[in-house]
């Protein structure tokens, strides 16, 4: 299942806005060659922060964070459905990664 199908199979139940805008993001990021769901969700979740984070102190900002937050959720849970094992390692490259990113 493609990482599109997959996240809109996830998301049917969530708020209309708020899906919409993972979606539109979700799509924003080319998928990356043979590394699944989990990884293009999180690489689609760090764009949104990046693009975000400037003005995240403006109201106007909540939704894209939602979304940001949604994506990493929803990358954890491919990961976990793909290959539960993995998922305590795969959290931990999530946060290393943000945290290599943020201080950059």
């Amino acid at each position: 299942m493609s990482t599109g199908a997959w996240l809109e199979s996830r998301t049917r139940r969530a708020p209309a806005t708020l899906r919409a805008r993972v979606l539109e993001l979700a799509r924003a990021v080319p998928g990356s060659a043979g590394a699944g769901a989990g990884r293009d969700l999180a690489d689609a979740a760090e764009a949104a922060l990046a693009d975000v984070a400037p003005r995240c102190t403006d109201r106007a900002a909540a939704l894209d964070l939602l979304a940001a937050d949604a994506l990493i959720t929803l990358a954890l849970l491919a990961r976990a459905e793909r290959d539960p094992a993995s998922l305590g390692a795969f959290a931990a490259e999530l946060v290393r990664d943000h945290v290599a990113r943020a201080g950059a």
